[in-house]
């Protein structure tokens, strides 16, 4: 509720401070007396924009200050996502400097006018015959519906479940299209993956292929010489090299007894002698290994041409360059594998938050549709009550094709004021002043005190007198038990029903006028409420009605 406020320098006010009370609180003044500028500085903590034109005195800044409990109104969650300091009596400031900038302050902490608008729309609700902007909301609508059928937790399992399901869809958009985006590089990645892997490449082939292509490719001269050395070492061959160092050894032996150095040389020729007999053994081999094949010799150099281009073409050095980018590539697309799988679990989730959300969408629309008849009736019988005694008043909900933060429904008022004339939109048809009683009607409907916490009225009554004016009075009285009520009026019938009663005047002081406020005490009251009544000057009557309206 709203606790205090305090002007200072704006329009002709100088400084006022005004104290609210819970319940039913009415301000009453001449025509031109101040009411309407004492609501416009309050306007300017809702957010709305002003400029130094409404500098009192332009030599200092303007301020208006408002103290709200807002201690049960769960608000603690607005305060955390806007990173402002909660506390139970906040303080909402507004400045303009004389230059005419605007600073605005939730709590000491500086706040843009967007913010200051969200919190201010959650404890005041300003309503006149120019001002009824909160019916024209279809968020107000439906939270109307969901109050009057009691289906505010539903509402708040679907806005869960709908806030889930959205947050997963924009992750499963924001995967999809990485995804998409990263398509033509794992098309490549694939590509080259399959090239080097149906290539079979092996650690060491380049270079085993390299020293078989130059083996193949003087086959027939390494034969020759091989050949040529096997002549001379084979011991079939006449006057072999084997033979003459066995004769060596043979000779060395004779005489090796006569001379142990000697001896000694004879023992490293026969050393020399079986070396020469492994040696030839391995030429031997060696040289039945190598065929000339020029086919093999083709194939090789085909082999070798590939893995060339291979290289070339992916610019590294070594085929076990090739080998590491085949294992990168691998891993690459394990990683595009691993962001499909991620992605079709998302998709998954995303199926299952929607099926919730539908469901409770589905639960949500049944509930409206069963508060639908009740509503309608309470809100005929109210507007009825208000003297629009031909008044019809119908609610048609319809389907929308997507889920929305307020379900799957769309919600009109609709409102006829005169016998035979068709129901339509409520915002197109309705006059001001028939708006402001059919808000009077549905509020007087809405026993929700966190949903409008702080209802003010500004001069709703106009063009209503005598039975209707008492009618509309009782019902604001009734209003009161459930929100704080502010209601500036003229009508007689209203001011008697306020628990506090403040007047505003005009004062002169001989060089400016300036806009006074206080709060009036009983019998002062009484008084007021008589010159409402009559005029100036009192009459007997008129007090004794104004003492009557008081006792009632």
């Amino acid at each position: 509720m709203l606790q205090s406020l305090q002007i200072e320098n704006y329009a002709i006010i100088r400084s006022i401070k005004i104290n609210f009370d819970e319940g039913f609180t009415v301000i009453t003044g001449e025509t031109g007396a101040g009411k309407s500028i004492i609501l416009g500085a309050l306007s300017l903590i809702l957010g709305s924009r002003a400029d130094s034109s409404v500098l009192h005195d332009r030599s200092k800044k303007c301020f208006v200050e408002a103290t709200f409990n807002i201690s049960e109104l769960g608000l603690q969650t607005f305060f955390e996502s806007n990173d402002l300091d909660y506390q139970d009596l906040t303080i909402i400031r507004r400045e303009i400097t004389e230059n005419g900038k605007s600073r605005a302050f939730i709590n000491d902490t500086p706040v843009n006018l967007n913010t200051l608008k969200a919190l201010a729309e959650r404890l005041v609700d300003i309503h006149s015959q120019h001002n009824n902007l909160l019916v024209n909301t279809e968020e107000f609508r439906i939270a109307l519906l969901d109050q009057y059928g009691h289906s505010q937790k539903i509402f708040e399992d679907y806005r869960a479940a709908f806030t889930s399901y959205k947050k997963n869809e924009e992750k499963y958009a924001e995967l999809l299209d990485i995804q998409q985006k990263n398509g033509q590089e794992r098309n490549y990645l694939e590509f080259v993956y399959q090239e080097l892997s149906n290539a079979q490449l092996s650690a060491g082939e380049q270079e085993s292929a390299e020293q078989q292509i130059s083996i193949l490719s003087h086959a027939e001269q390494i034969k020759s010489k091989l050949f040529s050395s096997l002549q001379l070492i084979s011991e079939q061959e006449e006057g072999n090299i084997l033979q003459q160092l066995k004769y060596c050894i043979d000779q060395g032996t004779d005489i090796s007894n006569y001379d142990a150095e000697i001896g000694e040389l004879n023992q490293r020729m026969n050393s020399c002698l079986i070396e020469l007999k492994d040696i030839a053994e391995e030429l031997s081999r060696k040289n039945q290994s190598i065929e000339v094949n020029p086919e093999e010799l083709e194939r090789l150099n085909e082999r070798l041409d590939f893995i060339l281009n291979l290289e070339h073409k992916h610019q590294v050095n070594t085929i076990e360059d090739l080998l590491h980018l085949m294992q990168e590539t691998d891993c690459k697309l394990s990683l595009f594998e691993e962001g499909n799988e991620e992605l079709h679990k998302v998709e998954e989730q995303r199926k299952a938050l929607r099926s919730r959300a539908e469901s409770l969408a589905q639960q949500l629309t049944q509930a409206r549709q069963a508060a639908i008849k009740g509503f309608e009736q309470e809100m005929v019988e109210k507007i009825k009550l208000l003297g629009m005694e031909y008044g019809d008043f119908k609610v048609k909900m319809t389907s929308q094709e997507e889920l929305g933060v307020n379900g799957n429904d769309h919600v009109q008022f609709l409102f006829s004021a005169n016998r035979g004339s068709e129901l339509s939109d409520i915002t197109k048809t309705a006059s001001g002043g028939e708006i402001s009683r059919l808000m009077l009607a549905i509020k007087s409907i809405i026993n929700d005190s966190s949903m409008l916490p702080t209802v003010i009225f500004d001069e709703i009554d106009t063009g209503i007198s005598g039975e209707i004016a008492s009618k509309v009075a009782t019902m604001m009285e009734g209003l009161s038990q459930q929100h704080q009520l502010i209601v500036i009026t003229h009508l007689p019938q209203i001011a008697a029903k306020g628990r506090m009663h403040y007047f505003v005047y005009k004062n002169n002081d001989g060089e400016q006028t300036r806009t006074e406020i206080r709060c009036l005490k009983e019998e002062e009251s009484i008084i007021e409420i008589a010159k409402m009544i009559s005029g100036e000057r009192v009459s007997e009557a008129a007090l004794a009605t104004a003492k009557e309206l008081k006792s009632k």
